[in-house]
């Protein structure tokens, strides 16, 4: 999805977190730029919490892993009538993603962020403990997402992190699309080195390229060093990037 498409969908998008500690968010959501998007109606929070679709009288949510091992794993059941309830509110006609964070999953990346753009709807599931009974995310068209090759205590701080990476996307947001379109990751390539005041810092100057007013001279230098940076530290998406050259 190119900036031109994310430009013209001027409709909310809605998240719903379910997770066991709803007091977690809005978190960072709600401070800077994305809080007085979430304050002006750009986007919509709704958080659900999980142990209010637990049938027992201590709310648990989990329980030991058949076949014996560590931890507890996260109850299908309870699971389902809390994804279901969610789901009851939802309209047929709405674009609705269901994600959940496991380490098993897709790694999210800048293009994911604008693919969830389109939808109306962005339901996130928080797993905890050792992780989440199979049967729930097989049977829910579930999509399951990763940061990256780590361990996390819970899946709250990554929801956040995914709902920061789309709502900047949102128009009206940034303000500018220059701004994202120079960011890094856009075209496969890693942002060029930025500088300001003062032009001279702990006797390190400012590349004089920078200074000379030649436009022209100055994006023929920002894409070399992002080329060049791209190169050197993230092999990955320099291939993907000689590659879509070639297109």
């Amino acid at each position: 999805m190119n900036n031109e498409n994310y430009e013209n969908k001027l409709t909310r998008i809605e998240f719903n977190i379910l997770t066991l500690f709803p007091e977690l968010f809005p978190g960072s959501a709600g401070i800077s730029i994305l809080g007085k998007a979430l304050e002006n109606g750009l986007w919509k929070l709704n958080t659900v919490n999980i142990r209010q679709f637990s049938q027992n009288k201590y709310c648990s949510v989990d329980d030991p892993p058949f076949g014996g091992g560590p931890g507890l794993i996260m109850r299908p059941d309870i699971l389902g009538r809390a994804l279901d309830h969610v789901n009851s509110s939802i309209n047929d006609d709405k674009n609705h993603r269901t994600l959940c964070l496991s380490p098993k999953g897709k790694r999210f990346h800048q293009n994911i962020a604008k693919d969830l753009l389109n939808s109306d709807v962005i339901t996130i599931i928080c797993g905890r403990y050792e992780g989440i009974d199979e049967r729930f995310v097989s049977t829910r068209n579930i999509e399951e997402i990763s940061l990256g090759d780590f361990i996390t205590s819970g899946g709250e701080q990554a929801a956040l992190v995914i709902i920061d990476a789309i709502v900047r996307l949102i128009p009206g947001v940034l303000g500018r699309k220059e701004s994202l379109e120079k960011e890094s990751f856009e075209e496969n390539l890693l942002e060029y080195p930025q500088y300001t005041r003062p032009e001279i810092w702990e006797g390190k100057k400012v590349p004089s390229i920078l200074l000379s007013g030649n436009h022209k001279e100055i994006k023929n230098w920002r894409l070399k060093e992002s080329e060049s940076i791209t190169k050197l530290r993230r092999p990955d998406l320099w291939q993907e990037y000689i590659a879509q050259k070639k297109v």
